[in-house]
């Protein structure tokens, strides 16, 4: 009777160590909320054949495939160096593309790619794909290829949780309105009357907005999520969006046999509801909605 008991308990112990396991399917949340929605994990392809893909041909052959993304956006594209993690919405995206391509997250070589290096980095095959607030326009068409676009941003306002007094762009006369040093989301806001100050980084300006040295922040409002899901309770995005950013995933020119396959993946995984799962875990953490899931503009 006792082994039986022994027996008992070590099988049951090994089925709440599976359980445990199960749990820890897709990738972690970086909230620290153990009751926050979690990322989906996604199944990697086996049989995918993309020889007609220059980049994926020697991809496969390396083993790993590497990916551009940004390291400093809080729930969009963010490298946690003390352990070593990547998370965000951006992240999530490269993730389930590089599934679909059959490479699994352990094949995944994440590398930091500032936005005045893609384009170089892309061409010169130091990044096989780039996924990181990447906008989709026609004149870096010209140098580069994209798929997507997989999310619609446009320029909004950050602002603390008790503010009612910025409801939107017309609101901003005579506010005190952050961004950073170059941005174009300067030429937007002045105009409205709007008092800009300029820092070298967002997360300096959100320090100022959380001490109410600003009224507002403003850039993208995937940006501007990221940072109000940092601070919940905190912060709000007003979400009144007054610009069009298509962000697309970026990729060699003239690669069509890869945009193509990634394309398909980003159809396949908005349709079965992981992108909106992404989305809910990442950005969505702040507060506001998901938004409509944009249609491929497929070339």
């Amino acid at each position: 009777m006792k082994a039986r008991r022994t027996v008992a308990a070590a099988l049951s112990v090994l089925a709440l160590t599976a359980v445990a396991a199960c749990g820890k399917d897709g990738s972690p949340s970086a909230s620290g909320d153990s009751a926050a929605p979690k990322a989906p994990g996604y199944t990697v392809k086996s049989d995918v054949k993309l020889d007609a893909s220059p980049v994926w041909a020697a991809a496969k052959k390396k083993g790993k495939i590497t990916i551009g993304a940004k390291a400093d956006q809080p729930f969009l594209g963010f490298e946690d160096v003390t352990t070593n993690t990547r998370n965000g919405f951006d992240i999530e995206i490269a993730r389930m593309i590089a599934a679909d391509l059959g490479f699994s997250a352990d094949q995944i070589d994440f590398k930091t790619v500032v936005s005045a290096n893609r384009e170089t980095s892309l061409a010169g095959g130091q990044i096989d794909l780039y996924v990181g607030t990447y906008s989709i326009n026609d004149n870096r068409k010209k140098t580069v290829s994209f798929a997507g676009p997989y999310y619609i941003a446009g320029q909004d306002l950050l602002v603390n949780k008790d503010n009612t007094d910025i409801t939107g762009p017309d609101s901003l006369k005579g506010k005190q309105v952050c961004t950073v040093t170059g941005s174009t989301s300067i030429t937007k806001v002045e105009p409205l009357g709007a008092k800009v100050t300029a820092y070298e980084n967002y997360s300096l300006c959100v320090d100022k907005l959380l001490t109410k040295e600003v009224d507002a922040v403003t850039t993208d409002d995937a940006i501007l999520k990221g940072y109000a899901a940092k601070n919940a309770g905190k912060l709000k995005v007003v979400g009144q969006t007054f610009s069009t950013e298509k962000y697309g995933v970026g990729l060699k020119l003239d690669d069509k046999a890869l945009r193509d396959a990634v394309n398909d993946a980003l159809k396949a995984h908005e349709d079965n509801g992981d992108w909106k799962k992404a989305y809910d875990a990442t950005l969505g953490l702040s507060g506001s909605a998901a938004p409509a899931v944009p249609p491929l503009e497929r070339y």
